[in-house]
């Protein structure tokens, strides 16, 4: 038996952000169908080190089954250092003899596939309209959203913001090239997010980074930096006064503390989540209501988006004979 490894450049290569973003539309569609079973992640902790082990299984079934697995450890101080919070690996595995067909680098599956959901989100909720892009974040993610926010809308401006100004800086002067439309970085986040219509929260925060009195009527917000129930980057009246959608639901209410903080507040409960993605896609849910109406997307992160675009890697790869393989008997 051979197994393929693919790097994070062949990643890069085979997975580009507009298939990405078609590929996260039929896996979220599939979810929402029954057509997929992903428990709940597991995370370990010690108290000796400062970042997390997350292990996200999942099955998807059809004509060709598989498995995936994504362990991944996230080490938020790894920025300041150069390298990626997320470094791991996702495995696929026959669905049919259980053999392990993959190893792929799951720093850029991550980095990709969460900017391809939020583009999902953003094309089923933002206005049509929208074009003033703020980026909250001068990470790896920063990057990637503001090449999916400008696949599924037509920017006309994007203002970056950060804790560590010198990020927001360097990323702006490092993106301006890639792009039409001018990005610039900004002194605070109360600069960024008004007269913003789309908002993207990319952070390590524990701490809320977004006031509800920044946010114009109307602007859609996708919160993708935490997954601990108890961090968040939205307060909690931004959270009252928005129309919250999810990538799935039992995520969202045991791992969402952008959710479980304000809940535990009184200030919302579970009937407050309007809808996950894949029931929009579906058409089980219309999604956006009005001109006016605050949504917002709360990304946690689904071990089927990881499979989904593992497999999509896979397939390509053996396609274009792309990657290494090496002997696993």
């Amino acid at each position: 038996m051979k197994l393929l490894v693919l790097n994070h450049t062949e990643v890069e290569q085979l997975l580009p952000m507009p298939e990405c973003i078609a590929v996260m539309e039929e896996a979220l569609s599939l979810l929402a169908r029954g057509g997929t079973l992903q428990p709940l992640r597991t995370i370990m902790k010690p108290a000796e080190v400062q970042g997390v082990l997350a292990l996200m299984p999942a099955f998807r079934a059809g004509s060709e089954p598989l498995f995936g697995l994504k362990a991944i450890c996230v080490f938020p101080a790894n920025a300041a250092i150069g390298k990626d919070a997320h470094q791991g690996g996702v495995l696929l595995f026959s669905g049919e003899t259980g053999e392990l067909l993959a190893l792929v680098n799951a720093s850029a599956i991550t980095e990709i596939r969460t900017a391809a959901v939020s583009a999902v989100a953003t094309k089923l909720l933002a206005r049509e309209d929208a074009t003033e892009l703020a980026v909250i974040g001068a990470g790896v993610q920063a990057r990637s959203h503001l090449s999916a926010m400008a696949c599924v809308r037509s920017i006309r401006r994007a203002r970056i913001v950060s804790k560590h100004s010198e990020r927001a800086q360097q990323l702006s002067a490092a993106m301006k090239s890639s792009f039409l439309f001018p990005i610039e970085s900004v002194d605070t986040a109360e600069d960024a997010v008004r007269g913003a219509d789309l908002i993207v929260t990319a952070t390590t925060a524990r701490e809320p980074v977004l006031r509800r009195e920044w946010i114009s009527p109307g602007a859609h917000i996708n919160a993708i930096g935490t997954f601990s129930p108890n961090a968040r980057e939205i307060d909690t009246a931004t959270m009252v006064a928005a129309s919250l959608f999810v990538d799935r639901r039992e995520s969202a209410l045991n791992e969402a503390g952008d959710y479980l903080i304000a809940a535990r507040e009184g200030a919302i409960g579970p009937d407050h989540i309007k809808a996950e993605l894949g029931e929009i896609l579906i058409g089980a849910h219309r999604g956006r209501t009005s001109s006016e109406e605050i949504t917002i997307f709360k990304s946690l992160g689904l071990a089927i988006e990881d499979l989904a675009a593992a497999a999509y890697s896979f397939q390509k790869a053996k396609d274009q004979k792309v990657g290494t393989w090496v002997e696993f008997d």
